[in-house]
């Protein structure tokens, strides 16, 4: 059985730093083959703030995989928003800005869909299709996806939807992607995607952030066994200093659909 951890949203500047601890405890008990951070390391893309990130990430003592959000890109300093965006992120975090990892029955492809000429909303670019299509083409098991923004908006979402996604999704699909890990609503869901059944959408919350939304700081435990996959919700409210097991819900892949089993 593999064991994965996925989260999001962490935003060190605007964290809950009494979080930090018990969030790291936590994954440690778990003790997953990789974490996965779909993006938003920080609130202000300054230097402090991808610093304390890095050094919670590496803290861990766990193989870790990250992709930028929008606030990792500097809001208030054009010259780098425009011309060097992720620069920051690069030099903290990873020179890749969609990395790979290749595991036993599974592979990750990180997609970063941050739009620097547009604050809120994101772009799937036709690259970086190309860079999913051949990360997946060899691949031995399933496909994980990850990008800050979701690719399918609920209805009432308030925030502007992905650039490019309804196409992006339709060759995502083509491509045998099995999962899209997201996170940028501070919302938690799970649910296959209307648009394209054959995959199946995990959004988490937010890890630490301080702007909760009426709903817990959360992450994914996803335990994939064949072709089901277990997708545990950890949260810690906001009077709380624990993260504990809030729910579990099994899926399983049959004639290229996801159905809800429990």
């Amino acid at each position: 059985m593999t064991r994965l951890v996925h989260l999001s949203d962490l935003h060190f500047g605007r964290d809950r730093a009494e979080l930090a601890a018990p969030l790291r405890g936590c994954l440690e008990e778990l003790a997953p083959e990789l974490v996965i951070v779909s993006g938003d390391l920080t609130q202000r893309a300054r230097k402090h703030q991808f610093a304390e990130a890095r050094t919670f990430l590496d803290g861990l003592g766990l193989p870790w995989l990250a992709v930028p959000g929008n606030h990792d890109t500097p809001l208030d300093n054009l010259f780098l928003r425009f011309l060097r965006p992720f620069s920051r992120f690069r030099a903290a975090v990873s020179a890749q800005l969609e990395p790979v990892h290749l595991g036993d029955g599974y592979t990750v492809v990180g997609l970063n869909t941050v739009n620097p000429q547009a604050w809120q909303s994101g772009k799937l670019r036709r690259r970086s299709l190309r860079h999913v299509e051949r990360a997946l083409a060899e691949r031995d098991g399933f496909g994980l996806v990850v990008m800050h923004h979701p690719p399918e908006m609920a209805p009432g979402d308030r925030k502007r939807g992905m650039r490019g996604a309804e196409r992006g999704l339709r060759e995502l699909a083509h491509m045998g992607a099995d999962l899209v890990l997201c996170g940028h609503l501070h919302v938690w869901r799970a649910m296959p995607l209307r648009a394209e059944a054959s995959i199946l959408m995990l959004q988490a919350g937010t890890g630490l952030s301080n702007r909760l939304r009426g709903e817990p700081n959360d992450f994914n435990l996803l335990e994939i066994d064949d072709c089901d996959v277990l997708v545990s919700r950890y949260g810690a409210g906001s009077d709380e200093a624990q993260f504990q097991r809030l729910s579990r819900t099994r899926f399983r892949k049959e004639d290229a659909r996801w159905e809800v089993l429990t």
